[in-house]
């Protein structure tokens, strides 16, 4: 006899599995009232008015060939039996739903028997681990006491609550299963509790087509495959483009999952998706995400977004000058070849040439770029980029572009060497070419300063001091940068210039010197000296040279001194360098280092100080005169005190007082120096001698 497709599966507290269905007529047992009155299938619904009945394997099957058969009464009265104690009502027979208790991997579970409203404290109670239908003993309670049985759970398991609950720890995914509680004192009862096991996965990661896709397969194409692991249950996986969800498409989008169970009981998801790409996909991103459910309800993880290199043929090839804006000579210009397609297509570079009007080809870089390290204006002219798909074998043309260089050309000053007379006129002219519009301007070399704005300078009534470098600046205002320059040397003609007449040195006999002169003037001067040594000339610009003597200090130089002597066609001019020891500056009879320079040509506002020697008797007579004025002071107020001062007058004022001035004593002084040197001895407020004075010096002992 063949078992019904759909089947009811239900185990009794005899131990017997049943299945069945019972109809509106039983030939040999009957069913109670309620079940006769309403026929029905036991399991999944389908009604069929047709009893089956019998048992095989503890399964019963009943039908009505065979309700005379031996042994079927007795049969359908144990199946009624059976049926009648699951459901708890007469007549019905289909079981509750299992309590559903959720867990973590690695959590507790909490396994009660019996519903939280139902009566506790039983006295007697089995628990049952059910795997493929067979239950397995693992846990007893006696009078509260638990006791485990040996196996998997022998460890794992507690007692609490009186005895009515149990305690489930370090839950792993194998213990997704149907636990059975059995009670028996102080009363009968059974109690199903189907335990879920959770566990989230850990981040997915995504690894990218490295190779790329091609727009042209005809299939789709792996883009990306996704791994989620140590999950359970199983998440599910969603695919992601650009943020919108992917499904499956026919020979558009197709998403391949497997899964591994790991040792753990654990599982790793992988997850392929294959699409079929077009160009607009080349910035496309791509991502998945895990959801997964949890205890607390469901949740999910995504993955980091990646970008799957496109192949796509091109379809405009063009030209690109960097840097943009206005170029200029001397600029870094670099020609690129670009194309809207991957990858690029080979580039050549053609310029067209001036004479044929001809495009010839030029030797670009591996990245289709020609790099001008120095643009020059013969570089300007039209470019032109061909792009050729290595693929396809199909070429693309660009637009032609033209590369515009600017330039200014070297500046040209006339006269090249100007020169005039002292007191004489002169006129520069600038000129310089350009592709743009050009500017001039004149300046002063030395300074930096700007004398002229135009192409023309000019000068009126020549002075030597005008002598000297002018640059000439050609620049162009639209192009900024672009300028060029030219220097020129104005000469004014005249005899040489000294930059002393004469000066000092303090020397000491015997030692090598070093005597510098130096002269400009135009022609330029040349040098000699007036005593014997190793001469060196520097030129310090076209007009102007330094001559530097080498000699030894002996008692002739110290009493000749030297002589500088500068020459040119148009005169001569010198300079005398006095020599003194520096040991009798040592002693006081000399003031200076070196006397104030007095310029060769005359027209120097500098003045001649007096002579060394005068200097020197000014200071002796000043000197001499102090020394004299505390000796005689000392002397009058010691004879003052002693009482023996003699009475009278001594010039102009008389040494005895009134009494209210009797403490206060005036000697005169009378000099025999000149009014000139006389000055010497003025107090420092610089206080003027009145007319008719004579050099006399009134000094007031008072205090």
């Amino acid at each position: 006899m063949k078992r019904a497709q759909t089947e009811f599966s239900r185990r009794s507290p005899s131990g017997r599995e049943a299945w069945g269905r019972l109809g509106s007529s039983t030939p040999s047992c009957s069913p109670p009232a309620a079940a006769v009155a309403a026929p029905r299938l036991w399991g999944n619904g389908v009604r069929d008015p047709r009893p089956l009945l019998w048992v095989e394997d503890h399964s019963i099957v009943w039908e009505p060939a065979q309700g005379n058969s031996p042994g079927v009464p007795e049969a359908c009265q144990m199946v009624l039996s059976d049926i009648t104690s699951l459901q708890g009502v007469p007549g019905e027979a289909e079981p509750p739903e299992p309590e559903l208790v959720e867990a973590e991997v690695g959590g507790t579970a909490l396994l009660k028997c019996g519903p939280s409203h139902s009566p506790g404290n039983f006295s007697q109670v089995d628990w049952f681990s059910v795997h493929k239908e067979k239950p397995t003993l693992i846990f007893r309670v006696r009078k509260g006491q638990g006791q485990s049985e040996p196996g998997e759970y022998q460890q794992r398991l507690s007692l609490q609550d009186r005895g009515t609950t149990l305690v489930l720890s370090h839950i792993t995914p194998h213990d997704e299963r149907i636990f059975l509680c059995q009670a028996k004192r102080p009363q009968s009862h059974e109690h199903r509790i189907q335990l879920r096991v959770y566990k989230a996965p850990e981040e997915p990661t995504i690894q990218v087509n490295a190779l790329g896709i091609s727009v042209s397969s005809k299939e789709p194409e792996e883009v990306a495959t996704c791994v989620g692991r140590n999950g359970y249950p199983v998440p599910q996986v969603i695919w992601y483009k650009n943020g919108h969800s992917l499904k499956e498409e026919k020979n558009r989008v197709h998403i391949q999952s497997s899964q591994i169970v790991e040792s753990s009981g654990l599982y790793t998801l992988e997850s392929v998706l294959k699409a079929q790409l077009v160009k607009e996909d080349k910035d496309a991103r791509f991502y998945c995400e895990l959801n997964y459910r949890l205890p607390s309800g469901n949740h999910m993880k995504e993955s980091r977004e990646v970008n799957v290199q496109v192949f796509y043929p091109a379809e405009k090839v063009w030209l690109e000058v960097e840097p943009m804006g206005a170029l200029k000579e001397g600029d870094r210009v670099e020609i690129r070849c670009l194309a809207d397609g991957n990858p690029p297509p080979h580039f050549t570079i053609s310029k067209q040439n001036l004479g044929t009007k001809e495009m010839e080809e030029m030797t670009p870089e591996d990245n289709g770029a020609l790099v001008l390290e120095s643009a020059q204006k013969e570089h300007s002219g039209l470019y032109q980029c061909q792009g050729l798909d290595l693929e396809t074998m199909a070429s693309l043309l660009s637009d032609p572009q033209e590369l515009l260089v600017n330039y200014v050309s070297a500046v040209r000053v006339s006269p090249a060497a100007p020169e005039s007379p002292e007191g004489g006129s002169l006129t520069l002219t600038c000129e310089a070419e350009s592709n743009q519009a050009v500017e001039f301007q004149w300046l002063r070399e030395k300074t930096g300063q700007v004398l002229e704005k135009g192409s023309v300078l000019q000068f009126h009534n020549l002075k030597r001091e005008a002598g000297g470098g002018y640059r000439c600046m050609a620049s162009v205002p639209s192009v900024p940068g672009l300028n060029r320059t030219q220097l020129v040397h104005v000469a004014v003609l005249g005899s040489p210039w000294m930059t002393s007449r004469e000066r000092k040195m303090w020397v000491r006999e015997n030692e090598v010197l070093n005597l510098s002169c130096e002269a400009s003037g135009h022609p330029r001067p040349s040098i000699s000296w007036s005593v014997a040594g190793t001469a060196q000339e520097q030129d310090q610009d076209p007009q102007g040279v330094l001559s530097v003597l080498n000699v030894l200090v002996t008692p002739e130089l110290l009493r000749t001194g030297a002589e500088c002597v500068a020459s040119n066609s148009l005169g001569r001019n010198t300079t005398t360098i006095f020599l003194e020891l520096a040991s009798s500056r040592s002693t006081g009879l000399g003031t200076s280092t070196a006397s104030p320079s007095v310029r060769a040509n005359g027209t120097s506002t500098e003045k001649k100080l007096p002579e060394p020697e005068s200097k020197g008797v000014a200071i002796v007579a000043v000197t001499v005169c102090v020394l004299v004025l505390a000796v005689l002071g000392a002397s009058l107020y010691f004879f003052y005190k002693k009482g023996k001062l003699p009475c009278g007058r001594s010039g102009k004022q008389e040494i005895t007082l009134p009494p209210s001035r009797k403490s206060e004593f005036v000697v005169e002084v009378k000099s025999d120096k000149l009014p000139e040197e006389m000055g010497l001895l003025q107090g420092s407020s610089g206080d003027q001698r009145a007319p008719g004075d004579q050099g006399e010096k009134y000094i007031d002992l008072r205090h």
